[in-house]
């Protein structure tokens, strides 16, 4: 069988009808025969079931897809898994392991629906994933100041709340043309994180985040080492 991961540079993009592109797997006895990225095509009404259906894909894997999208693929015989991030590796990988189910709808394009989610607390049953923070920093210190855009911050630190010692990471997405916000946010779901402390996390970055059971806290300024202190006496 072929499965489709619609794909946004090597992770599984929120929106399948918007994605730059499809990674297409050829899978036969749970073992990949094949792979292929390909472009979108276009995003329009019906064509991409039509599309997909004539290169044999039978299984669709993304973040989010509206209703409509799913019945006119399920009206070709196309399976849809939504709510799936992380990079393309990990959801084909977990896909033949019969271990990837379906998460929340991460799509933002979602017939004018509102996203009202509060940044200061997660989803009652969603409980913490990890426990270090992630602060967005203008530069490579706890002494810099607090990078006001989560998904455009130039760096971000992963700290150890107990002992201060962090990890830097540059910021592969700060310059891409659009969805920063949500790459970023995938980025740090594959980080031992369970806080992550910003000046301002759009709707989408945030709402990845917290299907990851990661908590977002926004209206940090002044330094990260500030940010820090404000936090702590919080979770002690």
């Amino acid at each position: 069988m072929k499965v489709a991961v619609s794909t946004d540079r090597g992770f599984v993009s929120a929106h399948f009808g918007r994605c730059p592109s499809y990674t297409i797997f050829d899978i036969e006895e749970d073992k990949i025969l094949s792979r292929e990225e390909t472009p979108n095509p276009g995003h329009q009404p019906g064509f991409l079931p039509q599309f997909l259906s004539e290169r044999g894909v039978r299984c669709i894997i993304a973040g989010g897809m509206g209703p409509r999208a799913q019945g006119l693929f399920a009206q070709k015989g196309i399976d849809t898994i939504i709510g799936v991030q992380g990079t393309v590796d990990e959801a084909i990988d977990k896909f033949l392991r019969q271990e990837l189910v379906p998460g929340e709808d991460l799509c933002d394009h979602r017939h004018g629906l509102g996203h009202h989610s509060h940044p200061e607390t997660l989803p009652p049953t969603q409980p913490a994933k990890g426990n270090k923070i992630c602060i967005t920093a203008k530069e490579e210190s706890l002494e810099t100041e607090v990078d006001p855009q989560f998904g455009r911050a130039r760096y971000l630190l992963i700290v150890d709340p107990e002992t201060r010692e962090f990890e830097v990471i540059k910021n592969p997405h700060a310059d891409v043309g659009q969805g920063a916000g949500i790459q970023t946010a995938q980025l740090i779901s594959s980080k031992d994180v369970g806080t992550v402390l910003t000046g301002n996390c759009g709707p989408n970055a945030q709402r990845v985040l917290e299907a990851s059971g990661i908590r977002v806290i926004t209206g940090f300024a002044g330094t990260v080492a500030e940010a820090l202190d404000k936090f702590t006496p919080e979770v002690t």
